[in-house]
């Protein structure tokens, strides 16, 4: 079914459904990862010009939000750069923890619990979407518990040696052992009403200690697992779904000229002996361009997706609901802006689409932020010291973008001399529908708040009960 229907559909039955409001509260939090103030900038520019307005500055709630990250060992030790798993863990349970953990805590490796679980023992459905692999660190950090977002399945869950010398090991989390096993089988048994996203592969691995896969395992706990989202169509309301639409990532939207990315400045062999002399020639002009990829294996676009979770998920208990845009992060670590910026447009629709269903359900609060800043900054196409008569140039690598309105904007990526770039230990924005007051009657989103108070938040609005069950998630 082309995208265009599966929208109009949920916009035709969010209208038939308007004369009959069901008055529960429901709190969508809307990640895009990776998506500080530069990369909404970048976007902005390209999208809707220097002078436009996306739909995030239509919003009338902004706020600064703190990223904070804890030492493994010692937990009174900051660490300034975060990673997925970490902030994402901070939304989810309301606890700082340390890097690359999936809802435990830093040191004592305690399972902390997730609003996704204090939202399910009350009732309320609950949904999770993304364009990344469901089992990745964002969305496992709302359903799954492990010491490292690694552990995506049985085979990675015991000395898996990943990339270079990194050993992941799980070994405590493993189901012999009396843990809750990789992060796939803790959704395939899991209670989430709404799983859409990509990571097929993930799911064809065989459980631990059975002759049945993952997937066959979600099935047995009366799972409906699609690979394309209008099958989704014909399975019955109250049935749980989990839509798989790429073995990993989703492909991303748009791509820089002939799939191009940010290139290094060329020095001529004057500046090797000083750096005064000599020319500098910056890369080509590209221009963003639709991405085959992602028109060849009919990607489902996040739109449709949150349309669909968000039919699903309608009721009169209410219901929590994590959409994110994974890929402006992963196409950052690829120095890809056209990447970013297209999945930042596909954020932006998603809120259009919570927007509308607030409409209709105006006890919906909409959250959207970043999990951390990453690499790209918005630079002079051309250096303010130019006119110097010396060669300047941004260090790193850099692309400048034909935008649209006809201007040059030039984005750079410098904060390693690797092949992938790395996140940013920045404030990142939070943007809402409307505020929430705390029990003394003040607004909670203040002009800058910490990463955990979005769980906080968000609780309080639902009216989740988080007494006992937090005993073990202090900060």
């Amino acid at each position: 079914m082309k995208t265009s229907v599966i929208t109009w559909l949920f916009i035709s039955v969010m209208g038939l459904l308007s004369s009959h409001a069901i008055a529960a509260k429901n709190v969508i939090l809307i990640i895009g990862d990776g998506m500080d103030d530069q990369q909404i900038t970048a976007a902005r520019n390209y999208l809707k010009g220097a002078k436009g307005r996306t739909v995030l500055d239509t919003l009338p709630v902004r706020s600064a939000v703190q990223v904070l990250t804890v030492d493994e060992h010692d937990p009174n030790t900051a660490v300034y750069v975060a990673d997925s798993a970490n902030s994402a863990t901070a939304m989810a349970t309301g606890v700082t923890t340390s890097i690359g953990r999936i809802g435990t805590s830093a040191k004592h490796d305690t399972d902390l619990t997730t609003i996704i679980e204090l939202a399910e023992r009350q009732g309320m459905k609950t949904g999770l979407v993304t364009t990344a692999s469901v089992t990745d660190a964002t969305p496992a950090s709302f359903i799954a518990h492990v010491n490292n977002r690694g552990c995506e399945m049985p085979v990675r869950m015991v000395n898996y040696e990943d990339r270079g010398d990194r050993i992941i090991d799980c070994s405590s989390d493993i189901k012999a052992e009396g843990g809750k096993g990789s992060i796939s089988e803790q959704i395939a048994e899991g209670q989430v009403d709404v799983v859409l996203g990509g990571g097929r592969k993930y799911f064809e691995q065989t459980a631990e200690g059975q002759s049945i896969t993952i997937q066959e395992l979600a099935q047995k706990n009366g799972y409906a697992v699609v690979d394309e989202l209008n099958q989704l169509e014909n399975v019955p309301h109250d049935q749980k779904v989990m839509g798989l639409f790429s073995r990993k990532t989703l492909p991303v939207r748009l791509r820089g000229t002939d799939g191009r990315i940010a290139e290094e400045p060329e020095f001529s062999l004057l500046n090797w002996i000083h750096r005064y002399l000599g020319t500098v020639d910056l890369p080509d002009v590209m221009t963003c361009e639709p991405n085959p990829e992602f028109i060849q294996k009919q990607t489902p676009h996040l739109k449709d997706m949150s349309a669909l979770a968000l039919s699903r998920l309608k009721n009169e208990n209410g219901f929590f609901l994590m959409i994110e845009s994974a890929s402006i992060d992963k196409q950052s670590h690829k120095r890809n802006p056209c990447g970013s910026i297209g999945e930042a447009e596909q954020l932006f629709e998603a809120v259009d689409v919570a927007l509308e269903f607030a409409k209709e359900q105006p006890d919906t609060l909409i959250l959207i932020t970043a999990d951390h800043g990453q690499a790209a900054q918005v630079v002079p196409n051309g250096s303010l010291f130019d006119v110097y008569g010396v060669p300047v140039a941004t260090p790193g690598a850099v692309a400048r973008i034909l935008t649209p309105e006809g201007g040059v904007m030039a984005i750079n990526y410098a904060t390693n001399t690797f092949n992938s770039e790395e996140h940013t230990g920045v404030n990142v924005p939070l943007f809402a529908n409307k505020n929430v007051l705390n029990r003394k009657g003040e607004p909670m989103i203040t002009g800058l708040i910490q990463q955990r108070d979005i769980f906080e938040i968000s609780t309080q609005y639902l009216g989740l009960d988080t007494g006992s069950d937090l005993a073990g998630n202090s900060p």
